[in-house]
């Protein structure tokens, strides 16, 4: 998994930066916001602003600070404590950073996002628009999931996640993913001393999802498997990603400057239509349909549409025009699509050719249950 061909940085080249910093390296252990610690990544971004660019800075942190406002000696488990850790914490972090910033000449912005507002067409749109127009202005957008309102049913998950959401939303080059970790290993190091260490690999590579291991830290909620899958979300936009400690010492400044730090993982795949980045960004859709394995094929293989023969079943309740998944017999998730009919009108349908549509439902709306054009494969 190591090369000594590739590029030494994947930031040097890169025009458009997300860097996301997590609880632990904005937090002392927990206990509140680390002042000098925020003070410290906004001399960094400075730098990479004077070098021409733009930044959009993803980081965790409220919930910690409002834990220690409130009282919390750990992270409490119940949604409304959280909820309120969130609203309280949150009011902490925006004053430092903007605080920071200012001591560089620089503006921030605090922008909350939640899975809904990047799942609602006009919504994402909207966001969009806004943080190129924060760019635009020389504004350093910090992002954090709105905790405040969240439930599970609309929550992103992790920043990590949240990272590579935005960088499909304002199609970033690089994703840096700053942990209290080097980057990838092979095995969990403090387990294995064989654990040798991931310099390269390309995003998506199913083996790096097995090298990865869980939840690392009792402060924020994610692990290095979290990193590696939104490396792989990342490059559905074109998007690299960098996983480095954010103990290193300017860590952004060297990464700039062209130094090799940490697991750098190269997208593959070729950068998607707006359309579709939007409908490959949905975590969670309103309703499923299970393919048999002739529209797998199809749909895989050959870039088909999708068409109401090749369905076995029909899950959920899902209106026409909204954002359904394609599963195979298995439950694996094979491609997101806008749906042509309703979930009653595509269980009629189901197991159906195109040819009897009009004759099941008296009119057709189109041929295809999902156009091509108008899906996305995962």
């Amino acid at each position: 998994m190591t090369a000594t061909t590739q590029p030494q940085s994947l930031v040097r080249q890169a025009k458009r930066l997300i860097v996301k910093v997590g609880s632990s390296l904005v937090t002392n252990d927990g206990k509140g916001l680390d002042h000098a610690a925020i003070a410290n990544w906004a001399a960094q971004i400075a730098q990479l602003r004077a070098l021409g660019k733009e930044v959009v800075l993803v980081s965790s942190g409220a919930i910690a600070e409002g834990m220690q406002r409130l009282g919390f000696d750990k992270r409490p488990t119940g949604i409304h404590e959280l909820q309120a850790c969130a609203a309280v914490g949150q009011m902490g972090l925006a004053q430092v950073y903007e605080t920071s910033f200012r001591a560089h000449g620089l503006g921030t912005a605090q922008v909350l996002l939640t899975h809904a507002d990047l799942a609602d067409r006009e919504r994402y749109l909207n966001a969009r628009s806004t943080l190129f127009t924060l760019l635009r202005f020389g504004v350093v957008p910090v992002i954090n999931e709105n905790d405040t309102v969240v439930t599970d049913e609309i929550k992103v998950g992790d920043n990590d996640t949240l990272g590579a959401l935005v960088a499909n939303l304002i199609e970033g080059d690089v994703l840096i993913i700053l942990t209290d970790q080097r980057g990838l290993y092979t095995a969990d190091p403090r387990k294995d001393p064989l654990a040798g260490f991931v310099e390269h690999g390309k995003a998506g590579d199913s083996a790096l999802e097995a090298m990865a291991g869980g939840a690392g830290s009792n402060i924020g909620s994610g692990g290095m498997l979290t990193k590696i899958l939104a490396a792989r979300r990342a490059a559905m936009s074109g998007a690299h990603t960098v996983i480095a400690s954010g103990r290193e010492e300017n860590v952004l400044v060297r990464l700039a400057a062209g130094e090799s730090i940490g697991t750098q993982l190269h997208a593959q795949t070729a950068q998607l239509t707006a359309r579709k980045q939007w409908m490959a960004d949905h975590l969670h859709t309103v309703g499923k349909v299970v393919l048999d394995d002739g529209a797998v094929k199809k749909l895989t293989g050959e870039g088909k549409s999708l068409l109401s023969i090749g369905v076995v079943a029909v899950n959920g309740e899902f209106g026409r025009g909204e954002v359904i998944t394609c599963v195979d017999q298995a439950g694996k998730p094979i491609a997101r699509g806008l749906t042509n009919y309703t979930s009653a009108e595509a269980r009629r349908i189901m197991r159906r050719p195109s040819s009897e549509i009009l004759s099941i439902l008296g009119f057709v709306e189109q041929p295809e249950l999902i156009h091509r054009d108008n899906m996305v494969l995962l």
